[in-house]
């Protein structure tokens, strides 16, 4: 039965109406639960329909963890200035923010205003109306603060399949970089000190 969908090219009109009709890319678990057919069968269809449709407008991709049709690279300047006209690009403070959400996730609003050096509301506030962080639970710690993730709207958007494609940072070393002291006791100390003892005028 299987092969008979195979050869037949059941299967890939099969998939090709799913990837037409679904919002959100399907994984081939869900392809095949779906269709009925095996694992190889699946990813034999799907890379016949990707050759397919190699040289259209519209494509197969795979992405954020599944496939699903796009469109074709060559045609992203003409859909682009349909779809995103210039009120809908995300800002660059919005930009700087997803990215440390990107790298960092979970994280805070404390941890984000820590690299940005900003208060973030606002910003976390578009994100989360654009759908491309949603709140990943609460942090167990003092305050229990909220802790924020990327969506799969946030891999489709940028065209990464997962988080491991995003470029490589050493966030430690950058961190390291940044003018963003942490309060010890003995600089608490030291600073208590200071605010106690007067200072000298300085000379001429």
């Amino acid at each position: 039965m299987q092969a008979d969908l195979v050869e037949t090219g059941e299967l890939r009109h099969k998939l090709e109406a799913l990837l037409f009709v679904a919002s959100e890319s399907l994984s081939i678990d869900a392809l095949v639960k779906l269709t009925g057919a095996s694992h190889v069968d699946v990813a034999k269809a799907l890379q016949g329909l990707a050759e397919e449709y190699v040289e259209r407008g519209v494509v197969v991709r795979e992405i954020a963890g599944g496939y699903r049709f796009a469109s074709s690279p060559a045609a992203r300047e003409v859909v682009e200035a349909y779809l995103l006209p210039a009120k809908t690009y995300l800002s660059a403070p919005a930009m700087e923010t997803l990215a440390i959400v990107g790298y960092l996730q979970p994280c805070t609003k404390g941890e984000i205003e820590a690299v940005r050096g900003v208060n973030v509301d606002s910003v976390v506030s578009t994100l989360l109306d654009r759908q491309f962080i949603v709140e990943a639970g609460r942090r167990e710690t003092v305050g229990r603060p909220v802790e924020y993730r990327t969506t799969p709207l946030f891999l489709e958007s940028f065209g990464l399949r997962s988080l491991a494609e995003l470029p490589p940072v050493d966030i430690e070393a950058a961190m390291a970089e940044l003018p963003l002291p942490v309060a010890t006791e003995t600089d608490a100390t030291a600073e208590q000190s200071e605010r106690e003892t007067p200072q000298s005028s300085p000379e001429n």
